[in-house]
């Protein structure tokens, strides 16, 4: 890889003018990031990705091989998107008629992984540290936490911070403690909160 001030860019990655990338990221093979784009620190952006104008990439993302983050997308910190995983901006898109005044946003919040091969439709929110499993496909917002497969994708669990499967009921109210990091979950009505071990 070839060094610029404060990120590694592999020669044959693309960059253009304008672009902002923090501190510590790295780019890969044959990426391709377009001159809007701002990208945070530490972010590794693999092979064979392309990066829109319109995106928002938060510190310490990882983004895997053959992904294209387009535009209208915002992916959070410590987001993971996993290898040719897929985006989409237009609801509806036709070849023969211009939408790009239709695109929607769509936003990954904090700590999500996004499994291998899955689709996100655009338009929607993927909630803080949910996990979408490979191939899902997701076509509405997702809760934090939740833990997200199928065609079209199902909640079936939930998932801690750590990235492994809480010992909640997929109905009902519970709570238990994440045996790595002590941290506290509660899922009430539907929705689950974490209290961080102190």
């Amino acid at each position: 890889m070839t060094a610029y001030p404060d990120i590694s860019v592999h020669p044959t990655a693309i960059i253009d003018d304008g672009a902002q990338i923090g501190a510590g990221s790295r780019i890969w093979h044959f990426t391709h990031v377009c001159g809007g784009a701002r990208i945070g620190r530490g972010v590794s952006l693999g092979q064979n990705v392309f990066i829109g104008n319109r995106v928002v990439i938060g510190d310490r993302c990882k983004v895997q091989n053959n992904v294209s983050v387009y535009d209208n997308v915002t992916l959070e910190e410590g987001v993971f998107c996993g290898p040719s995983m897929v985006f989409t901006n237009v609801q509806n898109p036709r070849a023969l008629i211009e939408r790009k005044s239709e695109f929607r946003d769509t936003l990954v919040r904090r700590g999500a992984t996004l499994g291998a091969n899955c689709t996100i439709v655009c338009g929607i929110t993927v909630g803080e540290f949910a996990f979408v499993g490979a191939g899902a496909v997701i076509a509405r917002d997702v809760p934090d936490f939740a833990l997200m497969i199928g065609v079209p994708a199902r909640s079936i669990g939930w998932m801690s911070a750590y990235g492994e499967r809480l010992d909640l009921p997929e109905e009902g109210d519970g709570d238990c403690t994440c045996p790595h990091t002590g941290d506290r979950y509660t899922l009430a009505a539907g929705r689950v909160t974490r209290k961080a071990a102190s």
